[in-house]
C-alpha cells in the first residue's frame, strides 16, 4: 500500500450499502522523484545565476529539456499511482468473495489523484496546476475525502468552485506532526479512538490515531462552496500499511 496514512477501507453509508475505499499512491517513487528534480533544478538556478530568496524555490524552466523530463517521470509515477488501486481493488473484491457468497459488486467507482501536476485551463489561460492534498472538484465531478481510523468519510460532488482553481481538499489533514502524535496519545487513547473499528490496535499506529487529525466535520462544513456531500462513510474495518 505504501507508508503514512495509506490504507484500505470496508465503510458502511447510511443507506447500509457497503463501501470499499483504498488510499494508496506511487509507493514512494513520486517522492523520489520529486527529490531529484528539486536539486536538478537548484543546480540549474546555480547554473543559470539566478537568486533567489529561497533557495527550495528553484524551479525548471518550461521548454527546457530538464522541465519536459521532469514531466515525463512524473506523468509515468502517476500512471503507476493510478494503477496501483486498481489492481488493490481487484484483489480485495476477490478475498471478500471468499467470505460474503453473496456479495454483488455494483460498479460505481470513484477514482482520484490526490498529489499530481495537471495541464488546465483557468482563468483563460493554459497552466500548470500542481495539487497536494487535494483533489479535483470540477462541476458534477465525484471525489473522495477520507477522515481518519476512527472517524467518518465522504463522497462528495465538486461545484467547480473557480477560486480554488477547481479543487478541495484531499482528506482531514494532520492537526499535528507524527513525533507529536507519539508523544501526546497513549495505545488506551488509540483503542478508545478506533472503538468499534476493526483495525490496528498497536503502538506502530499512534502516529495515525484520529486525535493526530482535524476533525473531518469541521474540515467538510468549510468547503461547502467546493463541494456537496454525496454519501457519510463510517468504516468498520482499516488495514493499514
Amino acid at each position: 500500500m505504501g507508508g503514512g496514512n495509506h490504507f484500505i477501507e470496508v465503510c458502511i453509508a447510511g443507506d447500509e450499502t457497503v463501501w470499499i475505499m483504498l488510499h494508496s499512491g506511487s509507493r514512494g517513487i513520486g517522492n523520489r522523484i520529486g527529490q531529484h528534480f528539486i536539486a536538478q533544478a537548484q543546480r540549474e538556478m546555480e547554473r543559470l545565476f539566478i537568486h533567489l530568496p529561497n533557495r527550495d524555490l528553484a524551479y525548471l524552466a518550461e521548454g527546457s529539456e530538464l522541465f519536459d523530463d521532469y514531466l515525463e517521470a512524473v506523468g509515468w509515477a502517476q500512471d503507476y499511482a493510478a494503477e496501483n488501486p486498481k489492481v488493490m481493488m481487484s484483489a480485495v473484491v476477490k478475498a471478500l468473495k471468499k467470505h460474503l457468497k453473496r456479495l454483488e459488486a455494483e460498479e460505481f467507482v470513484v477514482n482520484c489523484h490526490h498529489n499530481y501536476v495537471e495541464r488546465e485551463h483557468h482563468f483563460g489561460s493554459n497552466v500548470w496546476v500542481t495539487r497536494k492534498g487535494a483533489v479535483r472538484a470540477r462541476d458534477g465531478e465525484f471525489g473522495i475525502i477520507p477522515g481518519s481510523m476512527g472517524t467518518r468519510s465522504y463522497i462528495v460532488r465538486g461545484k467547480g468552485n473557480p477560486d480554488s482553481f477547481h479543487s478541495c481538499s484531499h482528506g482531514a489533514g494532520r492537526a499535528m506532526s507524527r513525533g507529536e502524535a507519539k508523544r501526546r496519545f497513549t495505545l488506551k487513547d488509540h483503542r478508545a479512538a478506533t472503538a468499534g473499528v476493526e483495525c490496528r490496535k498497536d503502538q506502530g499506529v499512534i502516529d495515525e490515531t484520529p486525535g493526530a487529525y482535524k476533525p473531518i466535520e469541521a474540515v467538510i462544513a468549510v468547503q461547502s462552496d467546493l463541494v456537496e456531500v454525496v454519501h457519510e462513510l463510517k468504516q468498520v474495518l482499516c488495514v493499514k500499511g
